[in-house]
This record gives structure tokens, sequence and C-alpha cells, in this order.
């Protein structure tokens, strides 16, 4: 609860200090889908949220800032960025977060230029300072035969991928979904090869958000939720027969458990975007329709 608290300020800060300058990158910088997806890659980095992106974009395609083929470059960019998340967490970074928190504070406080960013510093610190009180909690629970018996029930490909949907549509957020699974392997509680489906699948899950946003908006707008469901849906339903053989040779070659968990969000994420990319002006016909 700590973490999700956290991330959603810290975006909502992100949101309110940079919501114009957001608003003005999405959409005058994605005439080309090249830019649309970098831009939107940036803008998940810098917001911690493809959530808040993606509903973002298509809050845009309501309003016609942008159009909607414009909003699919933005939302394949959207899972890129996500996955720096799981890249902080997997560098076991979560002890920075008191650093952040007092720097943060003390932005807030001091007569300074940058007293705006105080709130934002501190949130983006509150966030691994929760991961790192998850992380201390899991600890005794990998000695709990209960909790030994539910972990091992995801480990084929399709039950993982069916969990990661499902714990982030509840959550609401699939960098939680990612942060936990990494920690699960830290704590030696759930195997790399495992986490990974789970993580594959929180891709999927996360397009509620957008669906959820788009229900009172205009046709076009909920055209541009559903395009990002079948975005992640078809790049899921791709991998799923090759997931168990390609999360064993990320795990082989990838230099360490937490770190094959990153690796393998990034890969997937990049070559789905690739393949989206080369098909999307024909896809974005067909949905139109």
């Amino acid at each position: 609860m700590l973490f999700l608290f956290g991330l959603e300020e810290f975006s909502a800060e992100i949101q309110r200090i940079g919501g114009d300058a957001l608003r003005e990158w999405l959409g005058g910088l994605t005439k080309t889908r090249w830019r649309g997806v970098l831009l939107g890659a940036l803008a998940t980095v810098i917001v911690q949220s493809s959530s808040a992106v993606t509903s973002l974009a298509v809050a845009l395609v309501d309003a016609g800032t942008i159009s909607f083929k414009s909003s699919l470059g933005i939302l394949l960019g959207a899972n890129i960025g996500t996955t720096s998340t799981a890249w902080l967490v997997s560098l076991k970074l979560e002890s920075i977060g008191p650093v952040f928190i007092v720097f943060g504070t003390l932005l807030s406080i001091l007569p300074t230029g940058w007293r705006f960013l105080g709130k934002t510093v501190f949130y983006f610190g509150f966030m691994f300072f929760s991961l790192d009180l998850v992380s201390g909690a899991l600890k005794p629970m990998q000695d709990v035969p209960t909790v030994r018996e539910i972990l091992a029930r995801s480990r084929s490909p399709l039950m993982g991928v069916l969990v990661g949907i499902l714990m982030t549509a509840l959550v609401q957020s699939s960098s939680i979904t990612t942060g936990l699974a990494i920690l699960l392997v830290q704590q030696g509680m759930m195997a790399a090869t495992a986490a990974i489906p789970i993580v594959i699948g929180a891709n999927i899950g996360t397009t509620s958000t957008g669906l959820i946003a788009s229900l009172r908006m205009r046709p076009t707008a909920r055209r541009t939720a559903v395009a990002n469901l079948i975005f992640n849906t078809l790049g899921v339903l791709i991998f799923l027969p090759f997931l168990g053989g390609f999360s064993i040779a990320v795990v082989k070659y990838s230099g360490g458990p937490s770190l094959a968990v990153a690796w393998a969000h990034l890969i997937f994420n990049l070559v789905m975007t690739a393949v989206m990319l080369i098909g999307l002006r024909a896809f974005g016909g067909w949905i139109a329709d």
C-alpha cells in the first residue's frame, strides 16, 4: 500500500509540474510513429507509470489534441518506458530511498528556486523506501509452506501470465507487479523463469486503466484504449509458445536472476514494438474502421 501510494503521488506530482509540457510533447512531437514511440518511452520513464501515459494519450485523443494514429506510437513507447522500474529494482536500489526522502524534504523547506521539486523527489524516494520494507517483510515468508505452494502454481508460463494479468488489473499498476516479482526472485522465493511470465502478463493487465478511463469518452478515444489492449495481448500471445525456452535462455545469459527478469521484460517489449511498428500502418487503418 505504501509503494502504491508513493507511486501514485510521484506520478501526480510529475504531471502537476510538467502536465502542460507533457501535453505539448505528446501533441506536437508525434507526427511520425518513431517519434511517438520515443516520446511515449521517455514520458513513461519520467512519470514511472505506463498507465498514466496511456491514459493521458487516450484523453488527448478524446480532446482532439492528437490523432488516433499518432497515439499508437505513444502506446508502444510506454511499454518500453515501463521496463525502467524493473531495472531500478533489479539493481537493488531500494536503499537509496531515505536519501531522496531527506533531500526532497530539504528542497521543500529551504528558500530556493527548486522548492517546487521537493515533493517529487520525496515521493521518488518514498517508492524505494516502501520497496525496501516489502523486501524485508518477504524474507521470513520463504519458509511458509502455504506461500511456497501458491508460488509453485505459477511456474507454468500460461499460469504466470494469468497471474500477471490479474494482479496488475487489480492494483492498476504494472510497476507494482514487476517490483514484487523481482523482490520475490531476490529473496529466493521464486525462480526467475517463473517471474518472467508474470512480468510479461502485466503488460496486458496494465491496459485496464486506459480502458476504464475511456468509457465516457468519444469513440476515437475508446479505439485508442482498445488498440493498447490489442497490442499487448497480441504480443503476449505471439511470445507464449516460446516463453518457457525464452525465459531459460535469458536466465542463462543475463548474469543474475533478478537481472534476467529485467532483461526479459525489456527484450519482450523491444521485439513486440518493432513487430507492431512494421504493421502499424495496416493495423491503425483496420482498427479505425
